[in-house]
């Protein structure tokens, strides 16, 4: 087959997950545990395999980007969408890491959801969430785009929410999914607006016309679809969906954070970016927007008490890199970074799950401690990944994070540089506070809070009893958990330590993927015609890059020696963290969140309510309602009146003729009067 033929056989690779979301949705529970597990999972590497095929394809064609046209799917005068994918150097990336990243995800949750009652719709569910998000990539115009950008939505809501008989389960999985409703609101605005200007929605129609745009018009799709943008990969302030959905499964927030979702929003600006080109005042909103997003969300990951929401925090303050990067026109780096968080970030999540499945679902890291002792092999994996999205060389994060701040640096954006340098000291900081406290230190899990030895037991926790249905998260400000352990600390089964240890691995060699050397920058040279024009960011001097290298590992060194210093001996109190105890009303401001949170929730209940009753109470029942009945009832009476008049009687007919003929005769003598 030609390298064009197989191009064309690009649907396939969206196709394989589908089809095992389909096959184990109807059969899943016949099929049973391990097997469904094994299907979602082989379909999985499937996909990635044919995701490699595509790749060596596409390098053999010119112009290195092929478009394909299943069918057509919306014909309505002008206006035509065709079910089509697009392969061009930014798709074949992502779909590259979203089908690798994701299958080894697969494969660690057939260990991590062992026993599971509803084991094959879980693979059901994560089938058709990689499904959605490899359609959202490939999409060769905006409505098929959005069509994945809705799937993966609707995937999130269905896994955050899957073990929803925890009543904190079912409200993060509304919550993910009325918080995207918002940027979705913004994504289909901009769709329409480009429809009106274009006449297409189509790529290549964007990439043609977006430069004849009126800057304002440019400007106003820009910033409609960054609202799509900050929503689905949870920016401030729409960033409060994504730690609650911490109360998923540990490989659903991996597959969230690391190979689907929140990069959909990176994805869709990068996708484009001519129109954020064409704006520039878009692409300084992006930046700030990032920028400010990276440090707000490092500051509340600096004194959270669950191991998994420190990582939530983390990640949505490493989007905010990925947006800076945007912003100044470093699209490059963005993907860049995009790829490297995948390795590293899905390391961290797995390794947590690792954690709390070798303690009896205990998730506070306040009790913990000393656990590289008994996991060496996840403490190992995890420790690579949290030197790596600490920036310190030679690992990934460190080639990733490094371009992104070089590239602010050098765009002349040194106040977004500022604040992405500040924000990089707090992630080393937050990273080594949770690796000190969960692998290191004093071991807290023999000694709690209340000074009485946790009680070991060789049973269950039922499904159904209280604890198990108050979950494991834990939220700031909660005192220490003193977990029942149902077994020893232990190192978790092959099919969960095999796929941290290999995302642990790319956390090592990734970042040779773009060395920042001319010779050396593959992923850059790779992505060349799909940001042709955009005009390139180059390093003053070698000496000032060096400079700029030597500040960011400084500061991310700082960063965990102050960690250091803090918790080298782990925590003499659970109750008490000496980094919250220093940073005093800021530190609960922080863990609170800023209490964003609490004021959306006021705002919702309160003004919010009451406005929305207003316009139940006044504007709909009595406005619209009233208008619409009041119109009928005026129909209905003067009907009721009419009917009087229609008697039936002859004589009253009679009458009527009478009276009829003499005012017409009155008015016949008066008018020729």
């Amino acid at each position: 087959m030609s390298a064009r033929e197989l191009l064309d056989l690009v649907w396939l690779i969206p196709a394989l997950p589908l089809f095992g979301a389909v096959v184990l949705l109807l059969f899943g529970k016949r099929i049973g545990e391990p097997a469904a597990g094994w299907l979602g999972t082989g379909l999985m590497g499937l996909a990635f395999a044919w995701s490699v095929v595509t790749f060596l394809a596409l390098r053999d064609v010119e112009p290195r980007a092929h478009s394909y046209d299943l069918f057509t799917w919306l014909p309505s005068g002008g206006f035509e969408v065709k079910m089509g994918f697009l392969a061009d150097p930014l798709s074949v990336t992502f779909i590259l890491f979203v089908t690798g990243v994701g299958a080894l995800i697969h494969l660690y949750a057939i260990g991590y959801m062992h026993g599971d009652a509803r084991f094959g719709r879980f693979f059901a569910y994560m089938n058709l969430f990689a499904a959605s998000m490899l359609v959202l990539v490939l999409g060769n115009n905006f409505l098929v785009t959005f069509l994945g950008w809705e799937g993966v939505g609707l995937c999130s809501y269905l896994l955050v929410s899957f073990w929803f008989e925890r009543n904190s389960a079912a409200v993060a999985g509304k919550k993910a999914f009325v918080t995207n409703r918002i940027g979705d609101f913004g994504f289909m605005l901009a769709m329409f607006l480009i429809f009106a200007r274009l006449g297409s929605l189509d790529y290549g129609v964007m990439t043609e016309g977006a430069d004849g745009l009126a800057n304002g018009t440019a400007t106003a799709i820009a910033l409609l679809l960054f609202l799509g943008a900050v929503g689905k990969s949870a920016q401030f302030p729409l960033h409060v969906w994504l730690p609650d959905a911490m109360e998923g499964p540990t490989p659903v927030s991996a597959l969230i954070h690391a190979a689907t979702m929140v990069t959909a929003g990176v994805f869709l600006v990068a996708r484009a970016h001519p129109f954020f080109e064409a704006s520039g005042s878009a692409s300084e909103v992006v930046a700030w927007v990032g920028a400010g997003t990276a440090l707000f969300a490092g500051t509340i990951a600096l004194v959270q008490p669950d191991i998994k929401r420190v990582l939530a925090y983390s990640t949505v303050s490493q989007l905010g890199y990925m947006f800076l990067a945007l912003g100044v026109g470093a699209y490059g780096a963005a993907i860049f970074l995009v790829v490297m968080h995948a390795f590293f970030k899905a390391t961290l999540f797995l390794g947590a799950g690792s954690v709390i499945h070798g303690n009896a679902d205990n998730q506070d890291i306040r009790t913990m401690g000393g656990l590289r002792r008994y996991m060496p092999y996840t403490a190992a994996a995890f420790i690579i990944a949290w030197l790596a999205i600490a920036g310190i060389p030679p690992f990934a994060g460190f080639w990733a994070k490094d371009e992104v701040l070089a590239d602010a640096f050098f765009a002349d954006q040194f106040g977004v540089w500022a604040v992405g340098t500040v924000a990089a000291a707090l992630t080393a900081l937050y990273m080594a506070r949770e690796v000190w406290l969960v692998f290191f230190g004093n071991e807290r899990f023999r000694a709690p809070a209340g000074g009485d030895p946790v009680e070991e037991h060789a049973e269950e926790t039922p499904r159904d009893s209280e604890e198990w249905l108050r979950g494991p998260t834990v939220a700031y400000g909660e005192p220490p958990r003193s977990p029942r352990l149902t077994h020893d600390r232990h190192e978790v089964p092959p099919t969960m330590v095999v796929p941290v240890l290999v995302l642990a691995a790319l956390s090592v060699v990734g970042g040779l993927l773009n060395l920042p050397f001319k010779t050396l920058e593959h992923l850059g040279h790779w992505l060349e015609p799909v940001f042709e024009g955009v005009p390139e960011i180059e390093a003053t001097s070698f000496l000032s890059a060096a400079r700029l290298s030597t500040l960011s590992v400084f500061m991310g060194v700082l960063g965990i020696a102050i960690a250091l210093l803090l918790y080298r001996r782990g925590l003499p109190d659970p109750a008490r963290d000496p980094l919250d105890e220093r940073l005093g009303v800021a530190g609960r401001v922080f863990g609170h969140a800023w209490y964003v949170d609490e004021s959306i929730a006021r705002a919702v209940a309160g003004p919010g309510r009451r406005f929305a009753d207003w316009l139940n109470d006044g504007l709909d029942h009595r406005g619209i309602d009233g208008a619409v009945n009041g119109v009928a009832n005026l129909v209905r009476r003067t009907g009721g009146g009419l009917r009087r008049v229609q008697s039936g009687l002859v004589r009253n007919y009679a009458l009527g003729v009478v009276f009829g003929a003499a005012g017409l005769l009155l008015f016949l003598v008066f008018r020729a009067g």
